[in-house]
């Protein structure tokens, strides 16, 4: 079996990063919606929708939406996770479209975290 080298570790990682580079664009802001069976039976599809409309409205271009299965509190949902560019990223619970909006416009575009709706920061449980 060859071994690797350090030049050929290097060409893994320079690719690796083009790859996610380019996936991930120019986005300061990425939000996960968690859209697990009971996070869309919670209304987490509104939410989606609310988010959507949200950015379309306000022009935003630095905001990219993805999506997750349930992380396992299925009694939050529906829930979200806002990763600002060199924050620690941010795990709302019981969202609705009226929150989405407060998130939207005070969070991501102002950088004032809603604490009410806020269940994790980083890796820790706050409530």
């Amino acid at each position: 079996m060859a071994k690797i080298k350090i030049e050929d570790l290097k060409k893994i990682k320079e690719r690796v990063h083009a790859e996610t580079s380019l996936r991930e664009g120019d986005r300061r802001v990425k939000v996960t919606v968690h859209m697990g069976t009971c996070g869309i039976a919670a209304g987490a599809r509104e939410v989606m929708n609310t988010l959507m409309s949200e950015i379309d409205e306000s022009g935003a271009t630095d905001v990219m939406i993805t999506t997750s299965g349930c992380m396992g509190l299925c009694s939050r949902e529906p829930e979200i996770t806002v990763e600002v560019l060199g924050k620690e990223p941010i795990v709302y619970e019981y969202m609705n479209p009226n929150k989405m909006r407060q998130v939207f416009k005070r969070h991501i575009l102002e950088g004032e975290v809603q604490t009410p709706f806020v269940l994790a920061r980083g890796s820790e449980i706050t409530k």
